[in-house]
């Protein structure tokens, strides 16, 4: 299998597994992540998942160009049809966490960069090296990595099509932790967790507030923040965690 899942306590797990091709999309692959990426934003058991690669060379270097063959039809054809590919079936306010255990690269930085959270081995590299083939970061790097580091940094990547390593994303905020590899599902299983363990309601609160705010204006999004506070306010999670707080006990959450 490309693709491998799993669920364990409130947390899915998906693995790219194609380690002898770093871990790259054949379209096999991309067809299950589609359908993983539609079981964990359905599954009301799962609030949080974490995005990795099998092995430790590789979390992903994006399409397989040796497997996938050209599309017999016209780009119009496809494009107004289908969209584009896995990217959008990662849109949800569920948390997904990128746990970069190598060589993330084209595509692969890409679904990174459609995470939530990215932590990453200290032997990762990244980069959108799409340039050196004729082509473009069309999934969302163009778009995406300016919005999450300073503009010059990520044009410089993309149009040199250089890599950097782990310390350098970690110095321009690409990731927010490094750890060693044999380390780094340990604190992607940690980060999960902790979570997961949180109120499933507020969580996605959260979320939707960070991302639909950063495209409004300060004082739309202040209020759009405050909306989903007094939204959350009369949920039955809310009463748990003010009880839960009084009675000195761990809250059990419902997502009610």
């Amino acid at each position: 299998m490309g693709v491998d899942f799993k669920k364990e306590n409130h947390v899915a797990y998906i693995t790219l597994n194609r380690p002898e091709a770093m871990n790259s999309l054949d379209p096999e692959s991309m067809d299950q992540l589609v359908d993983i990426w539609s079981t964990v934003k359905n599954d009301p058991d799962i609030r949080v998942a974490v995005l990795t690669g099998t092995g430790q060379k590789a979390f992903s270097t994006g399409t397989d160009m040796k497997k996938t063959p050209p599309p017999k039809e016209c780009m119009a054809s496809i494009y107004l049809r289908d969209g584009q590919p896995i990217i959008p079936h990662m849109k949800m306010w569920k948390p997904i966490i990128a746990a970069i255990n190598g060589y993330a690269v084209g595509g692969g930085l890409e679904m990174a960069l459609a995470c939530d959270l990215r932590i990453a081995s200290s032997n990762a590299k990244f980069g959108l090296t799409e340039v050196k083939v004729a082509s473009l970061a069309g999934l969302n790097g163009t778009q995406c990595l300016p919005r999450a580091i300073p503009l010059s940094v990520a044009m410089k990547m993309m149009l040199t099509g250089d890599l950097i390593d782990a310390q350098e994303a970690l110095r321009i905020g690409l990731v927010s932790d490094i750890v060693e590899p044999d380390e780094l599902i340990g604190l992607a299983r940690k980060y999960a967790e902790k979570i997961a363990n949180n109120a499933p309601l507020s969580v996605k609160a959260v979320k939707q507030a960070v991302v639909m705010g950063m495209d409004l204006p300060l004082d739309h999004g202040l209020a759009f923040a405050h909306l989903l506070w007094g939204v959350l306010r009369d949920t039955e999670d809310r009463k748990e965690g003010f009880q839960a707080f009084a009675e000195k006990r761990a809250p059990e959450y419902k997502g009610k």
